[in-house]
C-alpha cells in the first residue's frame, strides 16, 4: 500500500501571536519527525484551492471576506476571533491546506495513492462554513468530501476526527446531509463546546464526549466499540481523518491522557476499516497538537499505522 505526504513550505510562514499554541514550530516538528522516519516516502507540494473547491463548503462572500483580512506584509496581524488571527502568508497557507485536502483525494482516488497524509497548517476542522474560528479559516476536511462526491461520484465519504476538540466546522458542513458521515472523540466540556452525545444531525453525526481525565485504553475502546462500528454501518467509499494530536497527555490545551501508541491504535483501526469498505482510502489531515514532544511522537505512531 502508498503512503504520499503533502506539505509546502509556506506552512511555515503562517504567523500567530507570540506565545500562540498554534505557533510555526508545529509544522518543523512536523517535518522533523518525516525526515526522521519516513524520507523515503514521496512528498507532494500543497497547491492553492481555487475558488470552486472553497465554495464548496464555504460562501463566496466568507472566502472574499478572509481574503480582504490578510494585513500587508509590514502591516503585522489581524484577529478575526481571539483565537484566530491572519498576517502576511496566512490566505496562501490556509488555502494551500485546503487544496492540499483536495489533492490527497486527487491522489487515492485516481489510484496514485492507497493514502495520504497532509501536512499542514492552519488547521481547519473548527472553521464554519461562514465563520472561522479556533485557529482555522477553511474546513479542508469538509471541502475534500464534498469534492470527492462532485468530482469522482462518490455517495458516501465519512471523517473520523480524534482531535481532542470537537470538529463543530465539519459537523456544521455535514448536519443535513445523510450521506456523509463524521465521527469525533472529544474532550467535554471544552472548547468549542459542540459535540455532544444527541447532536446527530440526520442520523449521520456520532459523538463520544470524553471526561477530563480519560486515558488511553479508554479513549481507544470507545473508537472499538462505539465510533468504528457506527462508521462501518454508513459504508463510506472514501475515509478521511482530522488527526489532531492534542489528547496527548502532555498537552496544554486539554486534559485527556492518551500516549502516541493509542493513536497508532486508533489509526490502525480506521486503517482496517478503509480496508474492509472503503478499498484502503484514506486522506488524513493534521489538525491540533500543541506539545512539540507529544506532537513527535504520535505523528510517528500515525504515520507507522498508515504506512
Amino acid at each position: 500500500m502508498t503512503l504520499k505526504i503533502i506539505t509546502h513550505p509556506v506552512f511555515a510562514l503562517h504567523p500567530v501571536p507570540m506565545g500562540h499554541p498554534e505557533r510555526p514550530d508545529r509544522i518543523r516538528t512536523v517535518w522533523q519527525a518525516i525526515e526522521a522516519g519516513f524520507s523515503d516516502i514521496d512528498q507532494l507540494e500543497a497547491p492553492l484551492a481555487d475558488q470552486e473547491a472553497i465554495a464548496l463548503v464555504h460562501d463566496v462572500r466568507y472566502l472574499e471576506y478572509i481574503a480582504s483580512s490578510e494585513p500587508g506584509e509590514e502591516e503585522g496581524l489581524n484577529t478575526l476571533d481571539g483565537d484566530t488571527h491572519m498576517g502576511f502568508h496566512s490566505l496562501e497557507a490556509g488555502l494551500r491546506a485546503a487544496g492540499g485536502a483536495v489533492l490527497g483525494v486527487d491522489q487515492v482516488m485516481t489510484g496514485q495513492a492507497d493514502r495520504v497524509f497532509l501536512a499542514a497548517r492552519p488547521p481547519g476542522h473548527h472553521a464554519e462554513p461562514d465563520r472561522a474560528m479556533g485557529f482555522c479559516l477553511f474546513a479542508s476536511a469538509a471541502i475534500a468530501a464534498q469534492h470527492a462526491r462532485v468530482n469522482y461520484g462518490l455517495t458516501r465519504v465519512a471523517v473520523l476526527d480524534f482531535d481532542v476538540h470537537h470538529g463543530n466546522g465539519t459537523q456544521a458542513a455535514f448536519w443535513k446531509d445523510g450521506d456523509l458521515s463524521f465521527a469525533s472523540s472529544h474532550q467535554m466540556p471544552l472548547f468549542p463546546g459542540t459535540g455532544a452525545l444527541d447532536e446527530t444531525g440526520v442520523g449521520n453525526i456520532h459523538n463520544a464526549p470524553l471526561r477530563a481525565g480519560s486515558d488511553g485504553a479508554y479513549v481507544t475502546q470507545v473508537w472499538e466499540d462505539y465510533l468504528i462500528p457506527k462508521i462501518r454501518a454508513a459504508k463510506p467509499e472514501l475515509i478521511l481523518i482530522s488527526a489532531g494530536f492534542d489528547a496527548h497527555s502532555r498537552d496544554p490545551l486539554a486534559n485527556i491522557n492518551c500516549e502516541a501508541e493509542d493513536f497508532g491504535r486508533i489509526t490502525t483501526m480506521i486503517r482496517q476499516l478503509a480496508e474492509d469498505v472503503a478499498e484502503g482510502r484514506i486522506v488524513s489531515l493534521l489538525e491540533g497538537g500543541y506539545d512539540l514532544e507529544g506532537l513527535r511522537s504520535s505523528l510517528t505512531a500515525h504515520l507507522t499505522a498508515l504506512s
